[in-house]
């Protein structure tokens, strides 16, 4: 156990760690911002669209009666317009209450609780999509969704090809300013040392030199000696 946690106090230790903790703060605050712009913009692309953006949703055909609504009798079926909200609620809340109002006409004016519980009720099942009221249990495809993540996604992807394209110049020009001075230090000390100058270099040259050659797998170096041995001793 106390292997396990030196091993996890070194590994959360780490640089890169905490760099990528940094990153996935950052990047999340940076998403936030992109999902805020591309509201705005299609918000302004879309302006003559009821609901604009979060209106642009297909609600399919009912399957079975659970997608129905709650009562298509009335006109709380699959959806409905937000105006019609107050209505509705009315209407349900004489479908409800038909005992009663048959018993007294005015039993709603006298109780307007009614037709706000039926409201919230109403609320509770629908799903305000730009301004049209779907109900929870239909199958909506949202589309404004769709469009905006798409969207986010080619922002993001953006500038994040241009931070790494200005990141890598950068470090590309670190590096050959590096090189440079460098091989300007050289130069100067090779002016003032000339005779080791030319051994560090006859010295660079044999490396490289050596460096170049095949590698010659021992097995085969011996089987080679050995064909030679052999060639010899028939020739004699």
């Amino acid at each position: 156990m106390k292997k396990f946690f030196s091993d996890f106090k070194a590994f959360i230790s780490r640089g890169n760690i905490l760099d990528m903790a940094v990153g996935v703060v950052i990047g999340s605050a940076f998403g936030a911002i992109v999902t805020a712009l591309v509201n705005i913009l299609l918000s302004v692309c879309l302006w003559q669209v009821p609901g604009g953006l979060k209106g642009l949703v297909t609600v399919l055909p009912a399957a079975n009666s659970v997608q129905e609504g709650m009562n298509s009798a009335i006109g709380l079926g699959q959806k409905f317009d937000a105006s019609k909200l107050q209505d509705l609620a009315k209407a349900l809340a004489q479908s409800n209450y038909s005992e009663q109002i048959a018993a007294d006409a005015n039993y709603l004016t006298n109780n307007p609780n009614l037709i706000e519980a039926s409201k919230t009720t109403i609320l509770g099942k629908y799903t305000l999509h730009g301004t049209t009221y779907t109900y929870n249990m239909s199958a909506v495809i949202d589309w404004g969704a769709f469009i905006n993540a798409i969207i986010s996604f080619l922002i993001i992807a953006l500038v994040l090809f241009i931070i790494v394209r200005v990141a890598m110049a950068s470090a590309k020009k670190r590096e050959e300013t590096k090189k440079r001075i460098e091989e300007e230090k050289y130069k100067k000390w090779a002016a003032a040392h000339p005779e080791e100058a030319a051994e560090l270099e006859a010295k660079k040259a044999a490396e490289e030199a050596e460096a170049g050659k095949p590698v010659v797998d021992p097995v085969v170096a011996l089987l080679e000696e050995i064909r030679d041995s052999l060639k010899e001793k028939k020739a004699e």
